[in-house]
């Protein structure tokens, strides 16, 4: 195709508006699509529970009346796991003595580090028992792992710096530490949740109730390259899938792909209770029968759910995460509360200072 005379660098078609049209004038910018009401519905619940974020500290979250449980790292590890067990937790910051310093918080991943550690070194199985809290980086390091979560914040400081640190340091929890102000030295507070946080904003903030788009139209929760297992799957295995990919639970599924269950990283805890490694050679399905009889369940949804609804089953129910499924309940999706957390903090940032 040849260009035309006095034209340079048009091809043979031209449209007519191009001949009276001033050389180096720029086409006219599009005329921007309106913005619909569900849409400013979405828009406006986000900046409210951004700005509620924004005016309450760590301080507001927590309850009344709570316990806060602290280990030193000189204890075994061993004893930390039973006084975990008794207690109901699933993690507890660290404290060294020696320098009386905050030390990091301990969860369950690390557990579950220290049994990858033994599945890599069978040999090292007698010497388990008598490792600290403090050589949990050494076998860290030795597994090519993340170290042990250090991540604080001071509890005076808005929830939203608190969340964005979270974030940050892909922690689901983060602790809360002060400085005494006789010593100078730092005191831990307490701990706190993406769970207790997100709940906090489901009671408090109304306008959750305007975030009515689907999750089919929003960039949220993980839908592709899923980790899944079957219950006659190996305990190993799966522990192996949790800390490759630095996730905290496995769906279940049968031969169908229909979820049946879901395998969680606080699952591991209960087999290796008392120090009984032996219990690690189940598989999935016996190691789910293990669970206490108040265990409360997996929560699902569908990807036509919405967000108002899960505020909802947030702040009415215990949810760590949200299994996707369709309508044969096989698995979509995986929905996380860190997920949720992203979402309603940095979805459409950019945009807002720009947005009335």
């Amino acid at each position: 195709m040849t260009s035309l005379p006095g034209i340079p660098g048009h091809g043979g078609f031209v449209q007519p508006s191009s001949y009276l049209r001033p050389r180096g004038q720029s086409q006219p910018m599009p005329t921007p699509k309106p913005e619909s009401a569900i849409d400013r519905d979405q828009r406006k619940a986000l900046q409210k529970i951004r700005d509620f974020l924004k005016v309450r500290t760590s301080y507001d979250v927590l309850p009344l009346s709570f316990r806060l449980i602290i280990f030193d790292t000189s204890l075994l590890v061993k004893k930390s796991l039973t006084i975990l067990i008794q207690n109901g937790i699933v993690s507890a910051p660290l404290w060294d003595s020696k320098t009386s310093t905050f030390a990091g918080l301990l969860t369950t991943s690390d557990y579950i580090n220290l049994i990858q550690y033994y599945w890599q070194n069978p040999d090292a199985v007698n010497r388990i028992d008598q490792f600290k809290l403090n050589s949990l980086r050494e076998i860290e390091k030795a597994i090519g792992v993340s170290p042990l979560e250090t991540a604080s914040i001071h509890p005076g400081k808005p929830l939203y710096e608190a969340c964005r640190r979270m974030l940050e340091t892909r922690a689901r929890r983060i602790p809360l530490v002060d400085i005494d102000d006789e010593t100078g030295r730092a005191m831990v507070v307490s701990v706190v949740t993406q769970y207790r946080i997100l709940k906090f904003v489901a009671v408090n903030v109304h306008e959750t109730q305007l975030l009515r788009k689907p999750l089919r139209h929003l960039n949220l929760g993980t839908y592709k390259n899923l980790e899944t297992a079957k219950m006659e799957t190996p305990v190993f295995d799966v522990i192996h899938q949790l800390v490759t990919n630095n996730i905290s639970s496995v769906p279940i599924l049968n031969s169908d792909g229909v979820v049946t269950n879901v395998f969680e990283s606080v699952d591991v805890i209960t087999l290796i209770k008392g120090a009984n490694y032996d219990e690690l050679n189940l598989n999935v399905g016996e190691a789910l029968q293990k669970r206490s009889e108040d265990f409360p369940g997996i929560y699902t949804c569908s990807i036509e759910d919405r967000l108002d609804t899960i505020f909802d089953t947030i702040r009415k129910s215990r949810v760590h995460r949200l299994v996707v499924i369709d309508e044969d309940s096989r698995l979509v999706g995986v929905l996380t509360l860190s997920d949720i957390l992203e979402y309603i903090l940095l979805e459409g940032e950019s945009d807002d200072a720009n947005t009335d």
